[in-house]
């Protein structure tokens, strides 16, 4: 890539998008994925199977880094990591094959309905926050389903594993530790999948400015999650994404 005639301009919706994303993962451990593909899919007109595959590209670097930091303060089960490592990577590598597979045209308006569903579910779970302690009783089946949506939706790992696993009644700290740990193999794993059935063609521009949008707002996130209540980032996420997705799904169909 030729730097002196790259268009850096070109990079700052992308760069907006990362610190966004970043900035509201970071203080709620959650949602960077979702948040990502709402915004590049539903506001900036991506193709849902590259802007899936450039969200995963990126969080290969932050999932790798939150995956050490929990493994070193002790957060991650291993009885709960590989019951989910398997089946969360066989979902992925089925939701990229077929994401890819499908017209862009025809896959945008269902993408864009699943995200704006997550929205809601969230928005609901913030409303409801703290949830019911229950047993766990699913997990596997659950890392099926939540590695097929997150690479098929752009997004939802975290989302769909980490608040259903917590309202089974998983303990709080280990279930991030181990969610956040098993999303870097995920994240490889869906990577590598999309590469193979696309290329790597056209990624390298847009993934750049959502990695440099993306650390730049990680200190920021780190700071905002001492301060910002859950409660009240659930429903604010919820908000966002509902609108966001609401928005993507009218300029599609209509």
């Amino acid at each position: 890539m030729d730097l002196g005639s790259f268009d850096w301009a070109a990079l700052l919706p992308f760069i907006g998008v990362g610190f966004a994303a970043q900035l509201v993962d970071g203080a709620l451990g959650m949602a960077f994925g979702v948040i990502s593909n709402t915004l590049l899919v539903g506001v900036l007109g991506v193709p849902p199977a590259l802007a899936s595959q450039r969200v995963h590209l990126v969080e290969c670097f932050t999932t790798a880094t939150s995956g050490i930091s929990h493994l070193l303060h002790g957060n991650i089960d291993k009885k709960l990591f590989f019951s989910l490592l398997i089946p969360g990577m066989v979902g992925g590598i089925l939701g990229a094959y077929v994401l890819s597979s499908l017209d862009a045209s025809v896959v945008k308006p269902f993408v864009l309905v699943y995200l704006a569903l997550i929205g809601v579910w969230l928005l609901v779970r913030g409303l409801l926050y703290p949830p019911k302690i229950k047993k766990v009783k699913m997990i596997a089946p659950l890392g099926l389903v939540g590695g097929f949506l997150d690479a098929a939706g752009g997004g939802g790992w975290g989302p769909v594993v980490t608040s259903n696993l917590l309202i089974q009644g998983g303990d709080p700290r280990r279930v991030v530790g181990t969610v956040s740990a098993v999303e870097f193999f995920l994240t490889v794993t869906v990577s590598i999948a999309f590469i193979v059935h696309i290329g790597v063609a056209q990624v390298a521009g847009g993934t750049l400015g959502l990695l440099i949008g993306g650390v730049a707002a990680s200190p920021i996130g780190a700071v905002a999650a001492k301060r910002i209540p859950v409660k009240s980032m659930l429903i604010l996420v919820g908000v966002v994404l509902t609108l966001t997705s609401g928005f993507g799904i009218y300029k599609a169909w209509f």
